[in-house]
């Protein structure tokens, strides 16, 4: 039905179409999009979310079969693997989701790369490749350097790890840009395995290799960036490090300094996401003066049990932002759901001997870490809440499946990567219809 016809159900087609093309060996497809999709949905929307749903769908993950393995794996998704003939006015649109299927396809290799193999210094030097490629900056700061700068949190949940911790700056500068145009913030937690720390999680921690998937995804999205030439100036920042038992580990009760002076309690060593986030928002936001910050992470147990695998839990409180946000949510089909944030939720992470405490009650669980980072954005955040215009995306439930639900296999889904390269490609184009405001408005 025409009026049931929208961008998912395509993607799906796509997704089912690829799935039966690779099985079938068929190396080319013609696609046929005829121009009465247009009463429901514009023909180059329509072409692009059914490449996007076959790119998704061609996605696996073989590096690491071995002799035991199959004789003839089915080949890694690639933009190359299968040649499809589409109507010239559609191919722009096409290529387009092609060079956002290659970040995605990036962001889900490193989030299903083992700990093993995928540790701080690993996820650095990929990212050092990546920006040789795709003609990125990066810069990284060092364990050294984070000592200098302050950073007690991303040094202090890295200190027990295999690799010492780092924060990750992938930047692209457009040529000739506007004359005082302040970059987009994207921030990513990257916590390449995450144990729990002495508040050791069941089972050790069984598919926490996936607690790096926020910022994986904003390595991806910087890719498609690249890849697009989006004129717009972005930043991001990926703090990467592994929580790990060990001598040198951080503890329960251990009051840390973080790099613009707020001091916090630690009162559980399994909340170390926000951690590795607030030295890289505080640091992100006084270095480049940013107009926007997103931040994603896998960061809560209880934004699954709110919204289980639909949708990310988004708490932005700029209705410009949001409304941006929630626009680039419904053309990639990446769902989010508004969550509050008030003041009441930043009184409850007020500690007794530090400024703070890392995690307090299970009241407003999801809420809390929301409330936490939001010390740390801005100048004015560890007094008020801040005034930079700033969306955190908690993506725990989303970021992986655990079922087959197409387009998506069992494993990674690089949820994120398309939800960011279509909010930055259109940034321009919603300055009129979305003006980003200068203030936050929230009382309760």
């Amino acid at each position: 039905r025409r009026d049931a016809l929208e961008s998912n159900t395509l993607r799906t087609a796509g997704g089912r179409l690829a799935g039966a093309a690779f099985d079938a060996r068929v190396k080319t497809l013609a696609i046929d999009l005829p121009p009465a999709l247009g009463d429901a949905l514009p023909a180059d929307r329509a072409a692009a979310a059914l490449v996007d749903g076959m790119a998704l769908a061609a996605f696996t993950f073989t590096a690491y079969k071995g002799a035991a393995g199959p004789d003839k794996p089915r080949p890694a998704a690639t933009a190359d693997s299968l040649a499809l003939l589409l109507d010239p006015s559609l191919r722009r649109a096409a290529q387009d989701q092609l060079a956002i299927g290659r970040g995605v396809t990036t962001a889900r290799a490193l989030a299903a790369t083992p700990p093993n193999v995928a540790n701080p210094a690993m996820v650095a030097a990929h990212c050092r490749r990546l920006a040789r490629q795709t003609g990125l900056g990066c810069t990284v700061i060092t364990a050294a350097r984070a000592r200098q700068l302050g950073m007690g949190g991303l040094l202090a949940v890295g200190a027990g790890g295999s690799a010492p911790p780092r924060l990750i700056c992938l930047e692209h500068r457009p040529d000739r840009l506007k004359r005082g145009q302040k970059p987009i913030l994207l921030v990513g937690k990257a916590i390449t395995f995450d144990t729990g720390g002495y508040s050791l999680k069941p089972g050790g921690g069984k598919g926490m290799k996936y607690d790096k998937c926020g910022g994986m995804a904003v390595i991806g999205a910087m890719e498609a960036i690249a890849r697009l030439k989006v004129r717009q100036h972005v930043v991001a920042l990926v703090p990467c490090a592994e929580n790990m038992i060990d001598s040198a580990a951080y503890r329960v009760d251990d009051i840390l300094t973080f790099c613009n002076g707020v001091t916090v309690e630690v009162t559980n060593t399994d909340a170390e996401g926000r951690l590795v986030l607030a030295d890289a928002l505080a640091y992100g936001t006084k270095t480049y003066q940013p107009q926007a910050v997103i931040d994603l992470a896998t960061l809560t147990g209880g934004v699954v049990t709110a919204l289980g695998d639909t949708a990310a839990g988004l708490f932005c409180e700029d209705e410009p932002l949001r409304r941006r946000i929630e626009a680039a949510a419904d053309v990639t089909g990446e769902k989010v759901w508004r969550l509050p944030l008030w003041n009441v939720h930043r009184d409850q992470m007020k500690g007794k001997h530090a400024d703070l405490v890392n995690s307090a009650d299970r009241k407003a669980h999801p809420i809390q870490g929301a409330a936490f980072l939001s010390f740390f954005v801005g100048e004015t955040a560890p007094r008020a809440m801040p005034t930079l215009p700033w969306a955190h995306l908690d993506i725990a439930g989303v970021s992986t499946r655990d079922a087959e639900a197409p387009p998506y296999a069992v494993g990674p889904t690089g949820y994120g990567v398309r939800l960011l390269a279509q909010l930055i490609r259109n940034w321009q184009s919603l300055s009129g219809k979305y003006p980003i405001s200068s203030s936050i408005h929230a009382s309760a």
